[in-house]
């Protein structure tokens, strides 16, 4: 599977159970965005992830891989990236974007550069900017400028 045209949508991050169902940590809008969603993976073939239930509260939904039916082969996917292509997402209006587009992007405070955009981060509490010198910022209140390619944080 090539990341070309792959957009992340979660990670598994733990075996659940005896039955090889795994915990996933989804980077979707909305969890149950995976009833839908055709997930590929270098570990599994897309017809065999299942959804099973969202976890309330949470952006973590169970799930389950065909052929990975006990704990220990379920903890085998520990760290296992989810894709979707790119293309099954909805289309956005003008002042809209994915993330994903933001990779790269560079980050301003105060008139001055202090970083690169590597990547984004949520541990419970908003969107995080992961930046490229190791640094993290808060991505809640910035100003993302598409056409100079720069997101503005306070």
């Amino acid at each position: 599977m090539s990341k070309e045209n792959k957009i992340l949508v979660g990670k598994i991050v733990a075996p659940q159970g005896i039955r090889g169902d795994v915990r996933v940590q989804t980077y979707s809008d909305k969890p149950d965005d995976f009833r839908v969603f055709k997930v590929q993976s270098t570990k599994f073939d897309t017809n065999d992830f299942r959804f099973i239930r969202a976890v309330p509260n949470s952006t973590v939904i169970i799930a389950h891989i065909a052929g990975f039916d006990d704990r220990n082969a379920a903890e085998t996917l520990r760290g296992t990236e989810l894709y979707i292509d790119r293309g099954t997402l909805p289309e956005l209006s003008s002042d809209e974007y994915y993330q994903t587009d933001l990779i790269g992007f560079t980050v301003m405070r105060d008139g001055e550069k202090i970083g690169t955009v590597a990547g984004f981060q949520n541990f419970g509490a908003g969107d995080i900017i992961e930046l490229d010198n190791g640094d993290y910022v808060s991505f809640i209140g910035a100003d993302v400028d598409m056409a100079t390619k720069t997101i503005m944080v306070k």
